[in-house]
């Protein structure tokens, strides 16, 4: 993860102080994602399971895929499938995938990038890893987060961001402990580069060995974190948590973690994600690649995609 961890401290600038009685988010929940396999066959971790939808609101779900290490010849991704209803957010911290839609939206996501896809009214999409993924063997890790839309945004245009790791919003904690990227939403005055449907933040902050890092966080927005590497402590009460498990957070108007001095040799900092967005509070009807708000529009659905009605697999694909 060397590409995405290397930056000049000197240079970033550092969040302020959290004010000493700004009050400080509890944890509520912690728990361990499990396994499984996603497409063709790559395993993920699935990151909300067990979670409660009203505590994920505005998200649906979100897998952590790998970390993996492809021999030759082995790596995977997924075939081509529909969406429609809410927006897929995949971002790498190791390897390459391709990305074609049948609204024109493609291209190659690397270390640190972004690929943002609304599917909205309906689209169809592939994953697959790069050729010299493939021809060579790799080292695959990151997370896809399923954003869902509010319904009167669920029938708006499918679209397609880009965002490379070079334009993220790269921050330091205020002792420089800690490196935080503002993929999106605000932070402290910092905005990040996606542009969203749903009010959220999406931030990756890496956290080095005995240091704490403190985000200001929207007292109207939920809270959560996960884990992507390494262990620590989390929220006011410092409850231990470590890869592949996920924290609720309760009120309050700001979110910390602390990495342990003692890290695995794989993991050498704390690598967690914090995130949240301003609830929906709408119904919600989910089944496979749809998530809207009825049986109805989710059986609509099924059918527009066997009619063809959410898009045509392009005559050039990846």
């Amino acid at each position: 993860m060397a590409s995405i961890t290397t930056y000049d401290l000197a240079t970033l600038t550092r969040l302020r102080p959290q004010l000493t009685n700004a009050r400080e988010r509890p944890v509520l929940t912690v728990t361990t994602a499990p396994s499984g396999l996603e497409g063709e066959g790559f395993p993920v971790r699935r990151a909300f399971a067990g979670i409660d939808l009203r505590h994920l609101d505005p998200f649906i779900m979100m897998d952590q895929i790998g970390e993996v290490e492809w021999a030759v010849g082995e790596a995977k991704g997924t075939p081509w499938h529909p969406h429609r209803g809410f927006e897929t957010v995949t971002y790498l911290l190791e390897g390459a995938f391709r990305h074609q839609d049948s609204h024109g939206g493609g291209g190659v996501i690397g270390e640190g990038d972004t690929q943002w896809m609304t599917a909205g009214a309906g689209v169809l999409h592939i994953e697959a890893p790069t050729d010299v993924l493939v021809q060579k063997g790799g080292v695959v890790h990151g997370l896809q987060l399923w954003v869902n839309l509010p319904s009167e945004k669920k029938w708006t245009e499918p679209r397609y961001q880009d965002i490379g790791g070079a334009h993220l919003t790269v921050i330091a904690s205020a002792d420089g402990g800690a490196i935080v990227r503002v993929i999106a939403g605000d932070l402290d005055g910092h905005g990040g580069p996606g542009i969203t449907h749903t009010p959220i933040s999406l931030v990756h902050a890496t956290v080095q060995p005995g240091c704490r890092v403190d985000l200001p966080w929207p007292v109207e927005y939920n809270a959560l974190a996960y884990v992507l590497a390494g262990r620590g402590t989390i929220g006011s009460e410092r409850r231990p948590i470590q890869m592949g498990q996920a924290a609720v957070f309760g009120a309050g108007q700001s979110v910390s973690a602390t990495a342990d001095v003692v890290q695995e040799g794989r993991a050498p900092s704390l690598e967690i994600m914090f995130l949240g967005g301003a609830p929906i509070r709408e119904p919600i009807a989910w089944a496979g690649p749809f998530v809207m708000n009825s049986e109805d529009e989710v059986r609509e659905a099924f059918r527009d995609y066997r009619s063809g009605k959410l898009g045509q697999i392009p005559v050039s694909t990846v």
